[in-house]
C-alpha cells in the first residue's frame, strides 16, 4: 500500500516559487531537500525553507503581507488568506472563523491560531 503524501508549505518570509501560505504535496524527501509539486510541475526546495506535515491542512493560511509583495492589492491590508484546497488568496476581513473560497467553493476554519 503506498504511503499517503506529506504536505509543506514555505516557512518564512522567502522567495522560492511557492506561494506563501500555500500548501504542497511532497512528492519526495531528502535530509536536505524536498520535492514539491506545483501546479504539476516537481520543484525541488531546501527542507529548510519548509514546514511539512503529514496530513493536508484543511483550514485557510493566515498570511502576513510582505515587504516585497506584487500582485496584491493594497486595499487587502496587512494579511491575507490562502485556502488549503486550491491556494486561492482572499482578503480578511474582520476575524471569521470560516470563510467559503470564491474559487473552488469549499468552505474551511481559519487558522488563526497557526499564523503562516
Amino acid at each position: 500500500m503506498a504511503e499517503a503524501p506529506q504536505w509543506a508549505r514555505v516557512r518564512g518570509d522567502f522567495n522560492i516559487r511557492l506561494r506563501r501560505g500555500a500548501w504542497y504535496e511532497v512528492l519526495s524527501l531528502t535530509p536536505e531537500q524536498a520535492v514539491v509539486d506545483v501546479n504539476e510541475q516537481q520543484l525541488s526546495v531546501a527542507r529548510s525553507f519548509l514546514q511539512i506535515v503529514p496530513l493536508r491542512p484543511q483550514r485557510w493560511s493566515v498570511v502576513a503581507r510582505p515587504a516585497d509583495a506584487v500582485n496584491l492589492p493594497l486595499s487587502w491590508g496587512a494579511t491575507y488568506a490562502v485556502c488549503p484546497a486550491c491556494r486561492h488568496r482572499v482578503p480578511l476581513r474582520g476575524q471569521p472563523t470560516e470563510m467559503r473560497c470564491p474559487k473552488c467553493n469549499g468552505v474551511f476554519e481559519i487558522a488563526w491560531d497557526d499564523p503562516f
